[in-house]
């Protein structure tokens, strides 16, 4: 049996001698997909409060990962494989990380069916000691940096209470109370209390306690033959509420007894006073309803309310009363799909309604109901908004998610409409005094105090719709950048400027100087405090900045009045900034098509940067390409970007085979790296480094003209691309997944311009696709393809005509080029039966058409092995259409179903 591996072998051989005669060897060699293992993510990334110290973990695509612990001015403290969940202390002085067992201990542990358990280990950074404690699921610091508890895993797993052992370990003075049966557990913010939940076998000694850590006195707030849940701490750290129940036999849910106390202090001698909100001793509480755990016990800032859910009773099933026939039944007044409802079904069993208990009067008041399912609370006022869909549900002739809003007072009860039919919410103020929404880029808001509505952008003189918007629906805005600290400010983004509002005032202002605008550069606010959720315009504002033309990023700052300047702005793609807590250090990545995103550490100013990572030197050994900008315009006259990758070793004097991948707009991924991973796309970096170009363009689109969009702006690119003579015009490729499955698709019914396709996941019959499901969420694809990202603007029957002209099937018999299709059986995006349906009207009609079936597999391949296989067989196919390489068997001839576990991607003839 002959094999491409045979093959190459003899070839390589004879490359070699000849190669021999002129040097002594290449230093540099091209990626194979044998070279994938060796590359590293990295995960696991965390900088310590007083910035001195930095973990991260180089995790490779075959083996066990590394936890790195290091010194940013020094050396490495230590490596732990397999170590993740790390956490400083608040004095830096310690960190905690779980470790994880190797790859292979774990796979014997799944094989035998036990348990894979974390271990957790303690480091002194200052005196590189370590502690450990077995079977660890959880674990947390106090603020004061004193204490650690540490949560074990339970011993049974099947048991009926949740609680499990809790070792609260003094770190200064090294002792360490176990406690039993905790199921939850929490330091208040200031780490001066230590409050626990009990839940053991035979509700024994069930109940809710508080340990001042001050003298390790443990203090019994609420105990009982209860289940207690939704422990939680006030803001302002010395009030604490609980829920505790019980079921009935017959009932479902839990009747639950909301508790809370105040004047918890470090040092009390007792207890202050303690209350509980009993529901069934209240008449105003809705019949046949229980507060419910599933919903979340919060505070109000002022700890003078607490929120909660409420839920329906409901009796169970006994087994004599269930239906013995099995049916769903599909009715037209469904608001959702049974398919919606059956994979919600888990989420829908612990749906809540929101309410709110004023705990002065012991006021209770449902938020919450049908007609009106969700409502949005604010903690630092007395206002709530709810939105009321029940006039849009059921009208399928426009997108899901209009409302009509209304103010909720939270004190009274009291309901205001602020506005029907809003397509565009934008939220609540920080403070809650105000409530945003759009309509057409026009945003409006409301106060709340006075109930007027006012037109905010109106104040600029200039339109806020998002220009790059092109789905038929409402326009959006570029959306909220942000607050100002003192509640008079609205920050909103424009294209690439921002803007400052007054909320009481006709005051507006271009915040960046109209630099973004002048220099196509996008700003936007950067809040390196994540506990913020204001910004304070009286102090230097951080910004983000991206070159829309250029694809330069970075950060620059910018005083209110003055004009940004720049701190860092490179031609590279500068990540996300993480601010060390207590000092003026930041860490972030920056990368490129060739260099890996690595971590660096700066002060705030971005300056005496120190590269701290170097997850993979081992590009070194590799051939690498690099990637220019190409400018285009389309014949629709849109003028477009394409980044485009060069091969290694690249001679301006020659033309190159070239892939073209696909999807929306691409050319921001100008600087993205490109990791060798396994998966089911195209590696830019592999097909470089093996001589190939490959071009990503931007796509715009015209509403109901989806494929023909695709068409013109990836054929427009192309023909520029060879315009600039890069491009070898006969040995040209295209490959897209999913919606650029779909465009894939469709060019190859439209021209003749390339010599092969790869279409993954396509949608090929728009028709067929309308009216089926995306299964994985059990909603229709009706309104994705008509007002999402299909773009159609109307639905088949009311233009048949307009959605055969973007199917890709209804066109079939127009192919000409030899194309590839990759499906997973159990997509549930795409549904398998379309890749199904263009295959068999491609070979029904004769075309040199090949699907390759991945039986389980989703959207994406997940099975590594398959990954593995398809990259194989991708790159196979473009290597043989492309560049002229013998074809594998699979290619010429097929594989019979009873050898498809004998003849794998590389045979390239039978026969022994």
């Amino acid at each position: 049996m002959k094999t491409l591996l045979d093959y190459r072998i003899s070839i390589s051989v004879v490359i070699i001698l000849i190669s021999s005669q002129f040097s002594f060897g290449q230093t540099q060699k091209p990626l194979t997909l044998e070279d994938y293992a060796q590359w590293n993510s990295i995960r696991q990334t965390s900088i310590s409060p007083n910035g001195n110290f930095m973990t991260y973990a180089y995790e490779p695509n075959e083996g066990d990962a590394t936890l790195h612990i290091r010194n940013i001015d020094g050396d490495t403290l230590r490596t732990i494989i397999n170590g993740k969940s790390v956490s400083f202390s608040e004095d830096s002085k310690w960190l905690g990380y779980l470790v994880d067992p190797t790859k292979d201990v774990a796979d014997k542990l799944k094989k035998s069916k036990k348990p894979v358990l974390s271990d957790l280990q303690i480091l002194n950074v200052e005196t590189n000691n370590i502690s450990e404690v077995k079977s660890v699921r959880a674990f947390s610091f106090s603020k004061t940096s004193q204490f650690i508890a540490i949560h074990k895993n339970r011993t049974d797993k099947k048991a009926d209470h949740k609680g499990s052992d809790l070792l609260l370990k003094d770190l200064q003075g090294d002792k360490t109370l176990n406690i039993g049966n905790v199921s939850s557990y929490a330091f208040n913010k200031e780490g001066t209390l230590f409050s626990y939940i009990v839940d053991a076998d035979g509700d024994n000694g069930n109940g809710l306690y508080v340990i001042d850590l001050s003298n390790f006195r443990t203090w019994p707030l609420h105990t009982g033959p209860f289940t207690y849940s939704q422990m939680t701490w006030n803001k302002e750290n010395n009030q604490i509420a609980v829920l505790f129940g019980a079921k009935e036999d017959d009932n479902i849910e839990r009747d639950n007894t909301m508790y809370w106390t105040s004047n918890l202090v470090s040092g009390m001698t007792t207890l202050g006073i303690q209350s509980t909100y009993v529901p069934k001793d209240d008449a105003k509480f809705p019949k046949n309803m229980v507060i419910s755990e599933y919903g979340n016990l919060t505070w109000n800032a002022t700890g003078t309310k607490l929120f909660h859910g409420v839920k329906e009773q409901q009796t169970k099933l006994k087994e004599e009363d269930s239906l013995k026939a099995n049916v769903d039944v599909w009715h037209w007044k469904d608001e959702r799909l049974q398919s919606h409802q059956m994979v919600q079904a888990k989420r829908d069993r612990k749906a809540t309604f929101a309410s709110v208990l004023n705990l002065a009067n012991k006021g209770f008041m449902q938020l919450e109901n049908d007609d009106m399912p969700s409502v949005e609370i604010s903690e630092k006022n007395d206002w709530a908004v709810g939105s009321v869909d029940t006039l849009y549900r059921k009208n399928v002739n426009i997108p899901g998610g209009y409302e009509d809003l209304y103010s909720i007072n939270t004190n009274t009860g009291a309901k205001t409409l602020i506005a029907e039919g809003v397509f565009r919410n934008m939220g609540m103020s920080p403070d809650g005094k105000w409530e945003l929404f759009s309509r057409d880029g026009v945003v409006m808001a409301y106060n709340f105090m006075t109930g007027t509505l006012t037109n905010l952008t109106d104040r600029t003189g200039i339109s806020f719709i998002d220009e790059d918007d092109d789905k038929p629906v409402e326009k959006r805005t570029y959306g909220v950048a942000g607050w100002s600290k003192d509640g008079e400010t609205l920050i909103l983004n424009h294209k690439y400027d921002l803007w400052t509002i007054g909320l009481n005032s006709n005051v507006s202002a271009n915040l960046t100087q109209g630099i973004g605008n002048k220099e196509s550069i996008r700003f936007r606010l950067v809040q390196l405090d994540p506990e913020a959720k204001t910004f304070d315009l009286t102090k230097p504002l951080l910004l983000y900045a991206y070159g829309d033309k250029t694809k330069k990023s970075g950060y620059y700052e910018v005083v209110v009045g003055e004009k940004p300047s720049v701190l860092r702005y490179e031609d590279k793609m500068i990540g996300r900034a993480t601010k060390a807590k207590h000092a003026n250090k930041i860490m972030y990545t920056q990368q490129t098509f060739v260099d890996f995103p690595d971590y660096w550490v700066s002060d705030l100013t971005f300056s005496k940067a120190k590269k701290i990572t170097n997850a993979n030197p081992q590009q070194s050994n590799y051939k690498w390409g690099k990637r220019v900008l190409v400018d285009y315009t389309d014949e629709r006259g849109h003028k477009l970007q394409a980044t485009l990758a060069l091969p290694a070793d690249y001679d301006s004097k020659k033309t190159y085979p070239m892939i073209v991948y696909f999807y929306e707009k691409m050319s921001q991924r100008h600087h993205l790296y490109s990791m060798p991973t396994y998966d089911d796309r195209p590696h830019m970096s592999t097909y470089a480094s093996n001589g190939y170009l490959v071009l990503m363009p931007d796509i715009v689109y015209d509403v109901g003209l989806p494929g023909s969009s695709a068409l013109d702006d990836v054929t427009s690119a192309v023909k520029e691309v060879i315009k600039l003579g890069y491009a070898d015009p006969a040995r040209i490729g295209i490959q897209g997944h999913s919606w650029g499955g779909y465009e894939s698709s469709f060019i190859v019914t439209q021209t003749d311009m390339f010599a092969a396709v790869v279409t993954g996941a396509p949608l090929t019959n728009l028709i067929s696709m309308y009216n089926t499901n995306y299964s994985r969420a059990g909603f229709s694809n009706g309104p994705l393809l008509e007002w999402s990202q299909g773009r159609m603007g109307v639905s088949p029957w009311e233009n048949m005509e307009l959605y055969r002209s973007q199917s890709p099937l209804h066109h079939a018999e127009k192919i000409t080029t030899p194309f590839l299709i990759l499906h997973g059986t159990s997509d549930g995006a795409v549904d398998w039966n379309q890749g199904l349906e263009y295959y068999s009207a491609a070979r029904r009609l004769g075309k040199e058409v090949i699907l390759l079936s991945y039986p389980g597999e989703p959207h994406h391949l997940k099975v590594e092995a398959n990954q593995k296989d398809f990259q194989i067989r991708m790159k196979q196919y473009f290597d043989y259409y492309l560049k002229g390489d013998v074809a594998p068997l699979w290619i010429k001839e097929g594989i019979p179903h009873l050898s498809k576990n004998r003849l794998g991607p590389e045979e390239i003839e039978t026969g022994n």
